[in-house]
């Protein structure tokens, strides 16, 4: 018995349907791309009346420019932070919840909220709760001998974005772990606690393994979340200071084009910015996605 096939009597419709989705990549996506592409190349003068073309000079200079270095090493690090401080603390929450045999869905729902909060009131809240003079977080830190001021210490500062970055992507994170978790056959973990395995060898030898697909899309997923969504949460809480140690690459693209109005050497930014976040889901997909059994 063959399957019915779905037929359109107009022919046209199905591009039409896909015309909304189109027009908003096209606005939206495609159009500031290559208006910053163009930029890159251009050069205004201080009143922005006249445009010149400069070819490579903007990239030239941001590859000589050492505080444009130290910001590509601060990015590093704290991408790779957020990164494995986020994936690793959801992933034991994911752990903990999956072996909760009741309430794992209150569990699960209050874990989530931190997702649906914005960026900006994720900085917020940090900043409320770290806030030298009025913060609880300090207050305590006092106690135990410890002296923060995130205002003044380049360290910490960093320290501090990275811990409330990655506060906001735990939710994110352990939605997946969850799943990936519950799709593990219970067969399999029987049959090596029956050999004698425990249970901390049990997870690395059968239940991390089958989550290395859910792993890796998650890898790409934080990087990417490192590098262009955390704004917002620099920008509420440290705005790149003190002194530029938490001057990321996403955020030096707004200071040099949105506050110092260099709007050919942010465009040039957002370029290079672009070009290593695609060079990084290359090198996975090339060398890292093939050691995966899907």
């Amino acid at each position: 018995m063959q399957a019915k096939r779905t037929t359109f009597p107009n022919k046209f419709l199905p591009y039409w349907l896909l015309v909304p989705q189109l027009a908003v990549t096209l606005i939206f996506f495609i159009w500031p791309a290559v208006q910053a592409l163009k930029s890159s190349f251009e050069r205004e003068d201080p009143f922005g009346f006249k445009t010149t073309f400069v070819w490579f000079e903007n990239y030239r200079r941001l590859l000589v420019d050492p505080m444009y270095v130290g910001s590509l090493g601060r990015t590093a690090v704290f991408a790779f932070s957020v990164t494995a401080l986020s994936m690793s603390l959801s992933l034991i929450l994911a752990v903990a919840v999956n072996r909760v045999l009741r309430s794992n869905r209150a569990y699960t729902t209050l874990l989530v909220w931190p997702y649906a909060v914005a960026p900006v009131v994720v900085g917020i809240l940090w900043w409320f709760m770290f806030n030298p003079t009025i913060g609880i977080a300090p207050y305590l830190l006092r106690g135990m001998g410890i002296a923060w001021n995130h205002r003044v210490d380049g360290n910490q500062a960093m320290i501090f974005v990275v811990m409330a970055a990655s506060w906001k992507q735990i939710s994110y994170n352990f939605l997946f772990f969850v799943a990936g978790l519950q799709s593990v056959p219970q067969s399999q973990i029987e049959a090596a606690a029956i050999d004698g395995a425990g249970p901390f060898k049990r997870f690395w030898t059968i239940v991390f393994p089958l989550l290395a697909p859910t792993t890796f899309f998650l890898l790409i997923v934080n990087i990417n979340y490192a590098m262009f969504d955390t704004f917002g949460i620099i920008d509420a809480t440290t705005q790149g200071g003190p002194a530029q140690a938490t001057n990321i690459l996403v955020y030096k693209v707004y200071t040099d084009g949105f506050l110092g109005l260099n709007i050919g050497s942010s465009s040039a930014q957002s370029v290079i910015l672009m070009i290593i976040v695609i060079a990084l889901t290359a090198i996975q997909f090339r060398y890292v996605e093939r050691r995966i059994q899907y």
